[in-house]
């Protein structure tokens, strides 16, 4: 059986889990590529060993070398420094830009007409720096942060209610950090909304719950960051674009005009399939939620300007 081909960036915890998945779930011939030697290839063979067990189709390759990825379908880009304990995302920003321009110019010039989904933080200023360096449409760049942060929300949901997750409908929009919007009157609990099943302060906590959970994780495990996941949310994208579902899900898009928002990258429901974003949905939002999703984008906008300057 011939299976399409994902290219993973980053042979870490994220890209190995997320190359685990993919395999695991059938989806795709994975190629996990890292600078540091032996590393893919050693994972890469873990996972091979594991076939027989679990019985998945694909094979995975790991290597250092980005012509072993001519070809792919889908490139994941998870390359980078991972946040430490105290760390925010910005201060993440002139390093991973750094890792990330490098990753896409190699990346796109062996596959030109792949799909770029970008994981690395600062989710959104590094999709926007990923789209600007491959010169490919808006549509085919796009980053992976607002199924995390919907699935973090959920689960918190979830939580505070007793009710099974498969119940959860739960959102949230913006930039994947401090300025993250989450949308508690588009998230539904077995098709309640949550503003009208929850009192004001325990949505709030729920919301700040949600725009911490990153960090939380962070603080926990003291040395590395999340994984799992992110990982799974990774997967969740890849499968809406191999199986060219048209699946609505929470993407790391380029806007154009909607929510008043223009030329900025951030987290909004879009629509996927083999072509990319096929579809940016937009949301009956209230007065609030509108100015709180244009601030958010004002602080994305900020941050890749300070990224340029570092650059120029």
């Amino acid at each position: 059986m011939s299976y399409p081909k994902v290219t993973v960036v980053g042979a870490g915890q994220v890209g190995a889990t997320a190359a685990f998945l993919l395999l695991e779930k059938s989806l795709a011939d994975v190629v996990l590529i890292d600078v540091a030697e032996g590393l893919p290839q050693g994972k890469a063979l873990d996972m091979m060993h594991s076939r027989s067990v679990e019985h998945f189709g694909p094979r995975v390759t790991g290597t250092n070398d980005y012509a072993d990825t001519a070809g792919s379908d889908v490139i994941v880009v998870t390359a980078g420094l991972a946040r430490k304990p105290g760390m925010t995302r910005d201060d993440l920003l002139a390093a991973n830009g750094r890792i990330v321009r490098s990753v896409i110019e190699q990346a796109a010039a062996a596959s030109p007409d792949a799909i770029i989904l970008c994981v690395t933080n600062p989710l959104d200023i590094m999709v926007d720096l990923a789209w600007k360096v491959s010169g490919l449409p808006a549509q085919r760049v796009f980053g992976m942060g607002g199924v995390l942060d919907s699935a973090r929300f959920a689960y918190f949901i979830a939580a505070e209610t007793g009710v099974d997750i498969s119940k959860i409908d739960a959102l949230a929009c913006g930039a994947h950090g401090d300025a993250m919007v989450p949308m508690p009157r588009h998230s539904f609990v077995d098709g309640t909304r949550l503003t009208d099943l929850l009192s004001a302060d325990s949505v709030t906590e729920l919301c700040r719950r949600t725009i911490f959970g990153g960090a939380e994780v962070v603080s926990l495990l003291k040395t590395g960051s999340a994984f799992y996941a992110p990982a799974a949310s990774v997967v969740r994208m890849v499968k809406a674009i191999l199986t060219d579902s048209g699946d609505v899900v929470p993407s790391c898009v380029r806007l154009e005009g909607a929510y008043g928002i223009d030329g900025v990258h951030m987290s909004v429901p879009a629509r996927l399939g083999r072509a990319g974003v096929l579809e940016v949905p937009e949301l009956d939002v209230d007065d609030a939620e509108r100015v709180a999703l244009q601030e958010s984008a004002r602080t994305i906008r900020t941050a890749i300007e300070t990224l340029e300057g570092k650059d120029a």
